[in-house]
């Protein structure tokens, strides 16, 4: 139980956010030799159709970047359309061709953190709660770690409470509740308090505090240790846990393999 504490007291004491990134996006897609009007088709009345062709088809990516890097940087309520519109190098009428308001790309992003996870779990079903709970938090941990930018810190902005994010808040609730469901299978077997249950939905996404941990090995095991620890706070005997990880890796291999052929 003490390695698991020190878990949890290293994860809450860490930052949000690298300190070293750098805009790397504007308008990389079009050319140096390309004049910024002529590029972003400057024209009033330019059709969306007009701006996908100057952009290429990654204009919706790149848009999603630009806010992802905006929203973790400045905050929701401190980014503006106009903002990630200048970053991207279009103009914000070209914005509104792909998404209609704010809040619509920060749902777009957030998803991102839940919708792959959600995709998993039907691959797990059969599983024992305890392997199916650790490959879904190794997964879901990594997810959560090891993207370009730390979007699950935005959970935390009060203003993405908003009626307009409820699609991805379903999401969210939806993920919650089979964490939880799944801690319950396993205290079923076990001696811990039922209120565990809740534990470790709330480790994996702990892992946002270690985003920003220097690349290496340690930081690619994260997600295994705090699989590992949402075990060991359900009270499964350590005994059993190597076997487990190892089955819960298996069953990613094999998922990782199957979304690769397809």
């Amino acid at each position: 139980m003490s390695g698991v504490l020190q878990l949890l007291r290293s994860v809450l004491t860490r930052g949000f956010v690298r300190s070293d990134q750098a805009n790397e996006y504007i308008v990389l897609a079009l050319g140096s030799d390309v004049g910024h009007d002529e590029a972003m088709g400057a024209n009033a009345g330019q059709s969306g159709a007009a701006v996908q062709r100057r952009l290429g088809a990654g204009a919706r990516d790149l848009i999603l970047d630009a806010a992802a890097e905006l929203f973790t940087d400045l905050g929701y309520a401190g980014t503006s359309t106009r903002a990630i519109a200048d970053a991207v190098g279009i103009r914000q009428p070209s914005l509104y061709n792909y998404f209609k308001t704010k809040e619509d790309i920060a749902c777009a992003l957030l998803n991102q953190t839940v919708t792959p996870t959600l995709d998993l779990i039907p691959h797990l079903l059969g599983t024992t709660p305890t392997g199916h709970l650790h490959a879904l938090a190794v997964f879901d941990g990594g997810r959560l770690i090891n993207r370009r930018w730390n979007l699950g810190t935005l959970y935390l902005q009060p203003e993405l409470r908003s009626p307009g994010l409820s699609p991805f808040w379903q999401g969210h609730d939806r993920l919650r509740w089979h964490y939880l469901n799944l801690s319950q299978s396993v205290l079923a077997e076990t001696e811990i308090g039922r209120a565990a249950a809740e534990l470790p939905f709330r480790m994996v996404e702990s892992l946002v505090f270690m985003w920003d941990t220097e690349p290496g090995p340690d930081r690619d095991d994260l997600p295994t240790q705090v699989a590992d620890a949402c075990l060991r706070v359900l009270g499964v005997e350590e005994s059993h846990i190597a076997r487990i990880r190892a089955t819960s890796h298996e069953l990613l291999d094999r998922y990782a393999a199957s979304q690769s052929a397809t």
